[in-house]
């Protein structure tokens, strides 16, 4: 599952191909905040001539929320450009989830902004077509008037969480760290994938490296889990002591899928 999604202005293709170059697990050609009103019709363009040429199959296209002035214009260049995902900003319905998958034939990450889009949260998640949640959390804290500290961005976090595993979702995406520091960058992600989210929203090629450090298990973390395992081939079933600690299937399954995850925090 991608952990890594790069934000790249819709109108600067000149970074088109750097961001594909980056590493990163997705990049998002952003329509929407990164470029300003006057420069949606020449970003628009851009990306559609970079995606005649180009091989676009890890793109994603942010495009403006459904309430804007700027979204039937995207709408006709999801027509034009056929995409496997793209990103709808400020989701704040599943009716809008239908309206795009009306004109786009793929899946979609559904943007989480504000506070109607989090009480919609579950049935955006349950809508079909949807493959995964992401939180904005930076317009979020905007739309509620909220310090960047404040605890209810946490409870947010937690909330798409819940939604996301509902739906059987992968877990949501957390939202961007304006930081390039990569100490604060994975401080962040590690803090959000205490939260259940497990992948986040870069805006920089260097913030990449430092998310998959920090989803990365632990020499330590892996060491156990593989004496968990080792215990269990003798005792496939009840429970055990290990380690001083009573060990039992649900913790099985835990060290089983921490092992898992060493496959995921390798680029694509």
């Amino acid at each position: 599952m991608e952990q890594t999604y790069l934000f790249v202005p819709g109108n600067r293709p000149e970074r088109f191909a750097k961001a594909l170059a980056s590493g990163a697990d997705r990049i998002i050609v952003d329509l929407e905040d990164a470029v300003l009103p006057a420069d949606k019709p020449q970003a628009r363009r851009a990306f559609a001539e970079w995606h005649a040429t180009a091989d676009t199959t890890r793109v994603l296209l942010r495009i403006n929320d459904a309430h804007s002035a700027f979204y039937a214009d995207d709408l006709e260049l999801l027509k034009a450009c056929a995409l496997p995902c793209v990103m709808l900003a400020k989701a704040e319905s599943a009716a809008q989830i239908a309206d795009l998958k009306a004109v786009h034939h793929g899946t979609v990450l559904a943007l989480i902004e504000s506070a109607r889009g989090l009480l919609a949260a579950q049935a955006i998640a349950a809508a079909p077509g949807v493959a995964r949640l992401a939180f904005g959390s930076i317009d979020y804290a905007l739309d509620l008037d909220l310090p960047n500290d404040s605890p209810a961005l946490d409870m947010a976090a937690v909330h798409l969480a819940l939604a996301s595993r509902a739906a059987d979702l992968p877990a949501p995406v957390a939202g961007v760290t304006v930081a390039l520091d990569a100490a604060v960058v994975a401080a962040d992600m590690a803090h959000a994938q205490r939260l259940g989210l497990k992948a986040k929203l870069c805006i920089h090629p260097s913030q990449v490296a430092a998310v998959r450090a920090a989803l990365a298990p632990s020499a330590a973390d892996l060491a156990w889990a593989a004496r968990v395992q080792a215990a269990y081939s003798g005792n496939p079933t009840g429970a055990l002591q290990l380690d001083g600690q009573m060990v039992d299937r649900p913790v099985l399954l835990k060290a089983q899928r921490l092992l898992a995850t060493t496959s995921l925090t390798s680029p694509t």
